[in-house]
């Protein structure tokens, strides 16, 4: 059924209740004109008891004591309503203590409504009351109506806090995700960049003195740029969604291409000295990834900042519990310049090694240059 039914489906009720409580309080026409109309009032208030469950309630319990006070027909069976009343606040209003409150005024309800109507000749014994199985009774299905509407409240928020749990996963992991994008993003975009604009400038010096020098840089920047495209549209699949993408996949690209990272800043101008100890198996996907991605952006801001002519040493030592990362340079390129601790490289890089709850520092070298330290906790390989 469609939901845009549902808002008159439920008035409907509303006043299908409202009809049959006014219908009872016709039949009381006989005792005085104050039942009707009392009962009418009740049937009334009903129409609007979704919109203020509490206020609705609050008028059936001052019309209920009138009846009380003038009404010839005390219980009258259009008392049903404070029923109705109750049930709804029970299940619909956000005021805990409002639940409670209005079982307790039924409960009371019904007990003066048994006190008035003790005949004058009752001697006081409880076992010679007359209308004890009736009174008892009319307590009995008053509590379990309360605790029926009680039961249903709490299993609506039960699955009203599972909804709001499953978004807020969701959310974090669209955010997760997000993040991992722009990552990628920057990492492939300014990498890819920085190779080919340091390649292409090259081929520009050296095109008319050394032809297959600048023909060499030209071929590294169509590679980069065909590799860089390759990445791109990765990265697209998973904003499209296509299902083309696999996590495992889009995380296995670490290690295997750290030899063509090396080449490519060589080919750029920079001295890259690669030193790697220790078993490289007890490495994940994961974790090849955020090497990977912190030496790839390392030499990336080497390349823009120091520019060609800078060496730079990677060392990786991989430990029995822990991964440690060194990228550094001597800071004697041909276009030094001033380099700060903030950027969107270095804040990738920082949540790259918090996914893995490891520390990374990034700053000015004592010796001169620039250093990028990283340690990655290890587990266990799979």
């Amino acid at each position: 059924m469609s939901g845009r039914w549902v808002p008159q489906l439920r008035l409907l009720w509303d006043l299908s209740l409202a009809t049959a409580v006014a219908t009872l309080a016709v039949q009381y026409r006989d005792y005085s004109w104050r039942d009707v109309l009392i009962g009418l009032a009740m049937a009334a208030a009903l129409i609007v008891r979704r919109h203020a469950p509490i206020r609705v309630f609050a008028v059936l319990t001052v019309l209920a004591l009138v009846q009380l006070a003038v009404a010839s027909a005390v219980p009258a069976a259009y008392d049903v309503a404070l029923l109705v009343a109750m049930t709804t606040v029970v299940v619909h209003s956000p005021a805990r203590a409002a639940v409670f409150g209005s079982g307790a005024v039924v409960a009371a309800g019904a007990m003066v409504a048994a006190v008035a109507s003790v005949d004058s000749e009752w001697n006081g014994s409880l076992l010679d009351y007359p209308y004890l199985a009736e009174q008892t009774a009319m307590l009995a299905g008053c509590g379990a109506l309360w605790l029926f509407g009680y039961v249903f409240r709490t299993s609506r928020e039960r699955v009203a806090t599972a909804e709001r749990e499953r978004d807020h996963l969701a959310r974090l992991a669209a955010a997760d995700e997000r993040a991992f994008i722009a990552r990628e993003l920057h990492d492939v975009v300014a990498h890819s960049l920085a190779v080919m604009i340091a390649q292409a400038d090259g081929a520009t010096y050296v095109v008319d003195t050394d032809a297959d020098r600048a023909r060499v840089a030209m071929r590294t920047v169509a590679a980069t740029g065909r590799e860089a495209l390759d990445d791109m549209h990765r990265i697209v699949a998973v904003l499209r969604d296509t299902g083309d993408d696999d996590p495992d996949e889009r995380r296995s690209r670490g290690l295997d291409r750290f030899d063509t990272l090396a080449e490519r800043a060589r080919a750029a101008g920079l001295g890259v000295d690669v030193r790697i100890d220790g078993d490289l198996g007890r490495l994940s996907a994961a974790d090849e990834l955020t090497v990977f991605r912190i030496v790839q952006e390392s030499l990336t801001n080497v390349l823009r900042h120091a520019g060609p002519g800078t060496k730079v040493e990677v060392t990786l030592a991989v430990e029995a519990r822990r991964a440690v990362l060194e990228v550094g340079d001597d800071g004697a390129g041909t276009v030094p310049a001033a380099r700060v601790g903030g950027g969107n490289g270095l804040l990738g890089m920082r949540e790259r090694v918090a996914v893995h709850e490891g520390e990374i520092t990034a700053g000015p070298d004592p010796a001169g240059g620039w250093r990028v330290r990283a340690t990655i906790p290890l587990e266990e390989a799979q």
